[in-house]
């Protein structure tokens, strides 16, 4: 239940998340995909959170990791922090910070980038979630503002469209669906003119 509450709260900030209920899954999911960010409960069952951080500290992975759990003295911090995770975070916990945390590590997953990214015009305050094009707030759905952000990290190389299934929705996405393309036509009506996202034919898109 909580990892649902958790997914469904990060996806409303237009972030795309994946959930695994138990460390065997969550492993057999990190082993496919490339993450940002790990939201890892310490307490799973079949794999502990622990062996998990091991296994990813040992593979040199980049994924940055949360670690949750109910143990919140300051040894189980240490403990947890020592086997490789990133931050810490004890349960209960205002979805407020988990939110906060997670965008904080989400930053430091790739090349470091400012909070408010500008190109061609448009500025993207990733901070508030919002876009503006010339001055001019842009009413951005969920989607939309995920596609545009990749773009803009991008700065200036071309996105396929497989990674822009990978970094704007689930694993659950249909890798032959159309989703892609209509949602940059719908971004594209949402930017107005003059056109600033190029379709590069075999390739992908650009911003």
């Amino acid at each position: 239940m909580l990892a649902d509450l958790v997914a469904d709260g990060l996806r409303e900030q237009a972030m795309a998340v994946d959930v695994a209920y138990d460390g065997a899954s969550a492993l057999e999911r990190l082993a496919c995909n490339e993450y940002d960010v790990l939201v890892l409960d310490r307490d799973l069952p079949e794999v502990h959170g622990d062996e998990i951080c091991r296994d990813l500290a040992r593979r040199g992975a980049r994924v940055r990791i949360l670690m949750l759990t109910a143990a919140s003295s300051v040894h189980d911090r240490v403990a947890g922090l020592g086997l490789g995770a990133d931050d810490y975070l004890g349960k209960p916990f205002a979805y407020a910070e988990l939110l906060a945390r997670v965008q904080a590590l989400g930053r430091r997953a790739g090349p470091p980038l400012p909070p408010v990214l500008e190109r061609q015009g448009i500025v993207l305050d990733t901070g508030r979630r919002q876009a503006f094009r010339d001055g001019t707030f842009l009413p951005l759905a969920r989607k939309e503002y995920a596609v545009l952000e990749v773009l803009m990290r991008a700065q200036g190389a071309v996105v396929s469209t497989t990674d822009l299934l990978e970094r704007a929705w689930d694993e659950n996405t249909d890798p032959f669906t159309t989703v892609v393309k209509v949602t940059i036509s719908k971004l594209r009506a949402r930017l107005g003119g003059p056109p600033v996202i190029e379709t590069v034919p075999g390739h992908g898109y650009r911003l």
